[in-house]
């Protein structure tokens, strides 16, 4: 596969699992605004800005400007309208590679997005946006699923998704459990809501909403979509089958670098990670994403002619 082809279906699936993440924190956070906690509304909003990895702004923050901002800003980077946009112009450069069912969702919701954008000054409701890109992102992976070929593509596709995802919680749990003396039960289900996880985290701990089983289930969970050791496990399942079809000596490393991360999820212990400190494992777990991120992109995308004339 190209380089280009492979760079823009992996941006356009980490963009999209971007914006999807966002749609899920603020939406999880928006009913709390509206009850009592130790948290101020804006001290609320400073960690909801945390989870999602955005420096706080000089002189506070406006709760109505900032939803705006996160859902219809198309200038600002981290907003879900920005996000979508440059996922779908990702995908226009590779329409020949995806399915005419995916261009048509995506490009479908990337309007519904843009005319919200473009209302900036009426008086809209964010929150109907939020509920639009989740609802749109179960169906973009749906459609994505059922009508592409699982091929080097679609692995492409699936790296840059749990990419995103293994980047993004983390960052998500570091903003609850660095402060964890200051939430109470209520900020708890709006973790476990941001990860679409209440329902599914009640069924394996009962609704006993403790610290360290929150942070065992989020973290270490081998079955649950949005944990950390799922997404780990599933990106480097599609780091294993693309080294399978590309045949490059470095693709080796590639693998060896996810096996660590995999193995440094898949053999910890919830006691251990606790009394170690959940931040300094966060943190080892963050740094090992961007490497990991940085080892495919030199070998499958920005590789030089030479390395490509030794494969």
């Amino acid at each position: 596969m190209l380089s280009r082809v492979a760079d823009s279906l992996y941006w356009m699936s980490r963009y999209f699992e971007r914006a999807n993440h966002c749609a899920r924190v603020l939406e999880a956070n928006h009913n709390l605004m509206l009850n009592p906690s130790k948290l101020s509304t804006e001290e609320r909003w400073l960690r909801i800005m945390a989870s999602l990895g955005i420096a706080p702004a000089a002189g506070g923050i406006d709760p109505q400007s900032a939803m705006v901002k996160l859902t219809c800003d198309a200038g600002f980077e981290s907003s879900i309208a920005f996000c979508i946009a440059v996922s779908r112009e990702n995908a226009g450069q590779v329409r020949e590679q995806i399915s005419s069912e995916m261009w048509e969702g995506l490009n479908s919701l990337y309007h519904k997005v843009t005319k919200a954008s473009a209302n900036l000054e009426a008086d809209i409701d964010p929150m109907r946006l939020v509920a639009a890109v989740r609802e749109g992102s179960y169906q973009f992976h749906g459609i994505t699923a059922a009508t592409m070929n699982h091929g080097e593509g679609w692995q492409f596709i699936q790296l840059g998704k749990y990419m995103e995802r293994s980047c993004a919680l983390p960052v998500l749990l570091d903003a609850y459990f660095s402060r964890a003396g200051e939430a109470d039960t209520l900020d708890w289900v709006g973790l476990l809501a941001s990860c679409a996880a209440f329902e599914s985290y009640c069924k394996v701990y009962t609704a006993e909403l403790r610290l360290d089983s929150v942070a065992e289930f989020l973290l270490l969970n081998p079955e649950f979509p949005y944990s950390v050791r799922y997404a780990v496990e599933r990106m480097g399942a599609a780091i294993a089958a693309i080294s399978q079809t590309s045949f490059t000596k470095a693709s080796g490393r590639i693998e060896r670098t996810a096996g660590r991360l995999r193995a440094s999820l898949a053999y910890a212990q919830i006691a251990e990670i606790m009394i170690g400190g959940v931040h300094r494992y966060l943190d080892d777990v963050i740094e090992q994403c961007e490497s990991l991120h940085a080892a495919v992109h030199m070998v499958y995308i920005d590789y030089p002619i030479q390395s490509a004339l030794e494969a």
